[in-house]
């Protein structure tokens, strides 16, 4: 495992670089790739991020000037915020056994890079990368919004229980560069789509509860999608609705991907480990946000799933 020193230094020795983000990418994963692409770009490398055909509307802006033109062959290859080889892009999995350097922070994270360095304590795979881009050279303000995006909405505005000290301690130093930080907070955290608001309040209505009502069950169809003409920007981070629930400490998302596959994202406290949870089906990630993918039945899932809530949980009421 490399320390953020050896890191810098294998970075520097690299060129012609090729940066892999996850499917159904969120503000880390794109904050973390866009940030070290132009750190890379200022020392002097080329250095690219390989198109990820899941991006939003909101994480579009800060992967476009730095994606890879068609034909780039890259010399080495770099992940970042990817705890599993089965979490890359169908484009990326002719990568998969070549990455040269593998940067995470999931404790569920599989070592799969010829070079790894991960921090399952950070909030945020943002918190890693501002370290080693700290440890290159100045932090610029190129540099620093996308880490913003990456810190801020891995934390849900620096509000989940996962934001540390040192989460906002990056989060200022990113701030004094001169970042426009509201633009981001305001986007990302304080707007919602009409669409947006169609589904959460049909997710709601909907809406399942069991061990004493502190698990709470919410599901999207594709059904749910086609209905309100939902896109994937309006659909961006749903599983946040349900830990807003009062007296829920377990909140389970399913998300119906294709016809019966669904996505599952499990947000917890302190009484159930989301990624012991994920784990029993195939997923994983941290403590207290975990997901997995599970082809069946809506209900088979469904009941799989409270199962593996069940067996982590000892005092759970059926």
């Amino acid at each position: 495992m490399l320390t953020v020193a050896q890191t810098a230094a294998l970075l520097r020795s690299l060129d012609r670089v090729l940066i892999l983000t996850h499917v159904r990418p969120d503000g880390d994963t794109v904050g973390c790739a866009a940030a070290l692409c132009a750190g890379l770009r200022a020392l002097g490398k080329t250095a690219y991020l390989l198109p990820n055909p899941e991006l939003t509307d909101t994480t579009r802006p800060y992967f476009i000037p730095y994606s890879a033109p068609a034909g780039f062959v890259p010399e080495a290859v770099v992940s970042t915020d990817i705890a599993t080889l089965g979490l890359l892009p169908e484009n990326a999995r002719p990568y998969a056994g070549r990455i040269d350097l593998a940067i995470d922070h999931h404790p569920s994270f599989e070592h799969f890079g010829k070079a790894n360095i991960v921090r399952p304590e950070a909030a945020a795979c943002g918190e890693l990368v501002y370290d080693i881009l700290a440890a290159l050279g100045p932090i610029t303000p190129e540099m620093a919004l996308p880490l913003y995006v990456a810190v801020s909405t891995d934390t849900g505005c620096f509000a989940y229980a996962n934001t540390t000290a040192q989460t906002h301690a990056v989060a200022a130093a990113l701030m004094r560069t001169g970042i426009d930080y509201q633009t981001v907070n305001k986007v990302f955290f304080r707007t919602k789509s009409r669409k947006r608001m169609q589904l959460e309040g049909a997710m709601l209505d909907t809406m399942e509860f069991y061990d004493r009502d502190r698990v709470a069950v919410l599901s999207v169809p594709m059904s749910l999608m086609e209905r309100v003409q939902a896109t994937e920007s309006d659909a961006e981070d749903l599983s946040a609705l349900g830990g807003q629930i009062e007296g829920v400490d377990c909140a389970v998302t399913m998300r119906e991907l294709r016809p019966n596959v669904w996505k599952l994202s499990v947000r917890t406290g302190a009484r159930i480990n989301a990624t012991n949870v994920c784990r029993m089906l195939g997923g994983g990630g941290h403590a207290a946000a975990a997901g997995c993918t599970v082809e069946s039945s809506w209900l088979d899932v469904k009941l799989r799933i409270l199962d593996a809530i069940a067996q982590n949980a000892p005092d759970f009421v059926q």
